[in-house]
């Protein structure tokens, strides 16, 4: 029963991953705190879990979406290659700070977060891409992979909710944007994963089938449906407008945010 309830998850969250850019993570977190609380896990490190369990589904996700992305010739690569040391870098350094924080802050955090989005992303909907605009320089571009790494590996996302609007505002259009957004996806995941395995280890987690932070069930099971299912979903991106793709995404991130702050003040 555990492993279909995983594999229920990874149906739903690789389809997001691919329509959105979002790793999956924005779904695969709240659904992971409401499976591992019924579980009746340590409360004290269930979010933990939840957040780093995501970014581990998150390599196998990232990957299926950015090669049906990268088939329709959307990821900007040099965009990528910028980015992606400061991912890396931020990453492992927010699976730190994200260590540092009690379950509940860390609800705090990431429903504040996801609601906050969502007014920028549902403000900017029917916004044109100002062609004029241009991605600023590489070192600034890598320092701007450095904070969305930081915030990333925090919420447990492949970083989409920050860099599809940071490669939007830059005029780069929605498609391609969610496309790069896609590959970035990779590296947060990586070097967030590992994070939260490694600060994890050093905490006496009470959790069966765990590696630090992340559950190696859940992995196994929400990977193997979401590598499918994000396929399909990028296949659904590339038929919708940029507006509504981005009136979707808002609409997802405010279920998201509201629940973790209801929850967080409970």
């Amino acid at each position: 029963m555990e492993l279909i309830i995983y594999l229920l998850i990874g149906a739903i969250a690789g389809f997001a991953a691919g329509l959105f850019g979002v790793g999956g993570g924005l779904i695969i977190v709240p659904i992971l705190y409401i499976v591992f609380t019924q579980m009746n896990y340590d409360p004290n490190v269930i979010m933990h879990i939840a957040v780093g369990t995501s970014l581990a589904t998150i390599i196998v996700t990232s990957i299926s979406s950015v090669m049906a992305h990268h088939k329709k010739g959307a990821v900007l690569w040099p965009v990528f290659r910028n980015l992606a040391p400061g991912l890396v870098l931020g990453s492992f350094l927010g699976a730190g700070v994200a260590d540092l924080m009690s379950g509940q802050h860390l609800q705090l955090v990431i429903g504040v977060f996801a609601v906050w989005m969502a007014y920028k992303m549902f403000r900017g909907a029917n916004a044109v891409v100002d062609p004029n605009r241009h991605l600023p320089s590489a070192a600034l571009q890598l320092a701007a992979g450095g904070g969305i790494g930081v915030a990333s590996a925090i919420f447990g996302i492949g970083g989409g909710s920050l860099t599809v609007p940071y490669l939007n505002r830059h005029g780069v259009v929605m498609q391609k944007a969610v496309a790069t957004s896609a590959a970035c996806g990779l590296p947060i995941a990586v070097a967030g994963a590992l994070g939260f395995m490694w600060f994890g280890a050093k905490e006496q987690i009470e959790v069966p089938n765990t590696i630090g932070y992340v559950h190696i069930y859940a992995f196994l099971g929400i990977s193997v449906m979401s590598f499918i299912t994000a396929k399909f979903g990028a296949k659904v991106a590339h038929r919708l407008s940029p507006a509504m793709l981005k009136k979707c995404f808002a609409g997802l991130l405010v279920v998201v945010g509201s629940y973790f702050i209801y929850k967080g003040l409970l």
